[in-house]
């Protein structure tokens, strides 16, 4: 157990990590949705449920939403909300994989009038992103196809690339594109964005104001991600991540739970990038609490970052350099595992830990929290009488 420098405890009070709104509805699998009570009835209730997790933390000062999920009649009105719930709203999230008429694709079907239906709706999210103040469109697409022979794939490219330029076209001065990529699933034979080559080939050719999103659950097993976090960042395309945790697939589980060193390694190689704290590289949650709470399942999922984050920051970059550079090699990996192991959770008086929480130990908070107090929680359940939950269900995770 060990404090943590000053010079770290700096860096982490500038941290943000953004939440998603579905982490706060009904999710589950194909198999059963089951429901929390007192979950939220309408985008309200999901953003009121976000800043309970910002007021214990101060670390997610912004909330993700997803069209049509969180459809409003005023946009005005639920960013107003937002701000008068202490939070903001953030990237807005498209979704072209839960109509009928995208069975066989939406961006890159064959037929021209479905792919500008599709292109439409991204004119519509762009038109809520300049109401909410968001600066982020998130395009995940659940295209492809199941068997050899059954699509063109070179045509596919070539018409993903037509309909990505011309939403690009409508973007404004200070609007990005998010392109995320994922290997499989829903599609099994060949998906259209399967990892981060195919992203960063599509909005290279798009502009500067289209970048990579990488989701930590969207790769095979084994695969080295920190590395392709170096690639990205290298390139100056990584502008997003979606943080979760996988044990085969696309779980959406809470970030760190499954290999918290694979996250220390990714942050650290966004802090060796220059990512850390980049107004360009947004950190976001993506995730489904199919069985525990969810707000204090988001809760614990921000500290999980925070808490590696702050193990990243402890590495000795010099001397790691230096051994790096004389190939000691058990040197390296000593310094490298030394600041890994360092237990950053017990902070003395004289710091900080999550941030305007006093001296608690980061993982007491998550148990001794007062949303947790079961009066809180009746509290929210109260308030919401015969609700009609809002069903995320389980769409093959994309953004």
């Amino acid at each position: 157990m060990s404090n943590i420098p000053s010079t770290v405890l700096d860096q982490l009070e500038l941290q943000s990590i953004e939440l998603p709104s579905w982490a706060f509805g009904n999710s589950g699998t194909r198999f059963k949705v089951f429901a929390t009570p007192g979950t939220p009835r309408d985008p309200y209730e999901k953003i009121a449920d976000a800043a309970q997790v910002h007021a214990y933390t101060a670390l997610a000062p912004t909330v993700a939403l997803h069209i049509p999920w969180d459809k409003v009649d005023s946009y005005d009105d639920l960013r107003k909300h937002a701000e008068d719930q202490g939070v903001a709203l953030g990237t807005i999230n498209s979704n072209t994989f839960q109509d009928d008429d995208y069975k066989f694709g939406a961006l890159t079907h064959e037929d021209a009038a479905v792919r500008q239906k599709a292109i439409d709706h991204h004119f519509e999210c762009i038109d809520i992103m300049h109401a909410t103040g968001s600066r982020d469109l998130k395009i995940w697409l659940a295209e492809g196809s199941n068997y050899p022979g059954q699509a063109d794939l070179r045509g596919r490219q070539d018409r993903l690339h037509e309909s990505l330029a011309t939403i690009y076209a409508r973007l404004g001065d200070e609007d990005r594109l998010v392109l995320e990529y994922k290997f499989f699933e829903p599609a099994f034979y060949h998906t259209d964005v399967p990892d981060w080559g195919t992203s960063y080939a599509q909005v290279a050719a798009l502009g500067d104001k289209a970048m990579v999103c990488l989701d930590t659950g969207h790769h095979a097993p084994g695969t080295n991600i920190e590395f392709i976090v170096m690639q990205l960042l290298r390139l100056g395309k990584l502008g997003s991540f979606d943080f979760n945790s996988r044990f085969y697939a696309d779980d959406d589980l809470i970030v760190g739970a499954a290999d918290p060193f694979q996250l220390f390694r990714i942050i650290f190689e966004v802090i060796r990038g220059g990512g850390f704290n980049h107004p360009d590289v947004a950190f976001m949650l993506d995730q489904c609490h199919n069985v525990e709470d969810k707000i204090p399942g988001q809760i614990r999922s921000v500290l999980n970052v925070q808490e590696m984050t702050a193990r990243a920051l402890l590495v000795d970059t010099d001397a790691l350099r230096a051994a790096q550079v004389s190939g000691d090699v058990l040197e390296a990996n000593r310094i490298f595992m030394d600041a890994f192991y360092t237990d950053v959770r017990p902070v003395d008086a004289g710091g900080v830990t999550a941030r305007g929480l006093g001296v608690h130990e980061l993982q007491q908070v998550v148990d001794e929290l007062a949303f947790v107090d079961e009066s809180v929680a009746q509290q929210i359940e109260a308030a919401r009488p015969r609700r009609r939950p809002i069903a995320v269900g389980r769409r093959h995770r994309g953004s």
